[in-house]
């Protein structure tokens, strides 16, 4: 066995919650307890410390179960969590109490924010998918093209045929968002956000995560049956949830690295004490300026030189947050000693 840390879950509302699972009945004998710190909990189990970026697909898979698990009951039991990132891991209490310390004004912006709500997921694909590309094959400009190239078959090309597919593609997707607005004005009444997911393929019509009121829940679920049978012939849905907030408010806890300082520091040419956010923008513009590809259409290597410029800004951008959290307004310190109290950065997950 590995190194043991603590692994996190989430955070509630609360500084005075039980043991949730007890060695008996929990994942690999973890017991799932509290970490309090003023009036908001930490909610950990004590385990091996995994990397799941490099461990196995069903490692990954056991550990996403017994996490939706615990949030499920600690939801069940009417508390309100925030979820924390799957995989999140601190190496021991004082660090799980320096993250709550640190990101105590975010995480209490948050709790205010899904106090007493619930997210459910909701997805619609077509019914019928070749149906509606046979409807939409039917429409008057498609088919007056399709018409004009078949004319003549022997000198159909690969271009003629893109154009069918491009204008096939643009009636799908306005066809696609005609019934996303209409599903989301229906339900606009019975939610306090919408967060629109990405759509997996060409079939699904809207991927939508809805925050819910907890006492609305009854009617948004009476709202999306109505919504269901309305639009039978057309589209099927598929609901997930009562969910935590995980499309709206997961908590990262981001763990940088003094070497991507260091770097990011030099790159920025930047003095070796520490400097201020003013002066980090001021030398971004500066450097973004005469490092851009448009100033320097000819300089080899320019592209990759404009985006480590970026990725630099990005990394201490980041890091003035973190310094921010610890209570340095203003001073970036890049002494390896000074980074060890500011390396910790709790914030929203992109």
């Amino acid at each position: 066995m590995g190194k043991i840390g603590i692994y996190l879950y989430g955070i509630i509302n609360s500084n005075n919650a039980p043991h949730f699972f007890t060695p008996q009945d929990s994942y690999k004998k973890e017991s799932v307890y509290t970490i309090p710190y003023q009036e908001l909990s930490a909610v950990v189990s004590n385990s091996e410390i995994i990397d799941f970026t490099y461990s196995s697909k069903d490692v990954s898979a056991e550990r996403l179960v017994w996490h939706q698990k615990v949030i499920e009951k600690i939801m069940d039991l009417k508390y309100t969590i925030i979820p924390v990132r799957l995989g999140t891991f601190m190496v021991d209490e004082a660090e799980v109490k320096d993250i709550l310390s640190k990101g105590y004004s975010l995480i209490k912006s948050i709790m205010e924010k899904v106090r007493d709500k619930i997210e459910t997921d909701l997805v619609a694909t077509w019914a019928d998918f070749n149906l509606i590309l046979k409807e939409i094959g039917e429409e008057e400009e498609i088919k007056k093209l399709k018409e004009k190239i078949l004319a003549n078959p022997k000198k159909i090309t690969v271009d003629d045929q893109m154009e069918v597919g491009v204008m096939i593609k643009k009636a799908l997707d306005k066809k696609r968002e005609k019934y996303a607005l209409q599903i989301q004005t229906f339900l606009n009444h019975y939610c306090t956000a919408f967060k629109v997911h990405e759509l997996m393929d060409d079939r699904m019509v809207i991927n939508l995560a809805c925050l819910i009121n907890r006492d609305k829940q009854k009617d948004f679920d009476r709202k999306t049956e109505e919504i269901n049978t309305e639009f039978a012939e057309k589209l099927n849905f598929r609901s997930v949830g009562p969910l935590p907030s995980y499309s709206f408010y997961t908590i990262e806890i981001k763990k940088m690295k003094f070497e991507e300082i260091d770097w990011a520091k030099k790159k920025f040419r930047l003095s070796d004490d520490f400097a201020t956010k003013n002066e980090l923008k001021k030398v971004y513009r500066k450097l973004a300026l005469s490092f851009h590809p448009d100033r320097n259409p000819n300089t080899p290597g320019i592209e990759k030189e404009f985006d480590q410029l970026n990725k630099a800004y990005r990394i201490l951008t980041e890091y003035c947050e973190a310094c921010k959290q610890a209570g340095k307004e203003d001073n970036l310190p890049f002494s390896e000693e000074e980074f060890e109290k500011n390396k910790i950065l709790v914030k929203v997950k992109d």
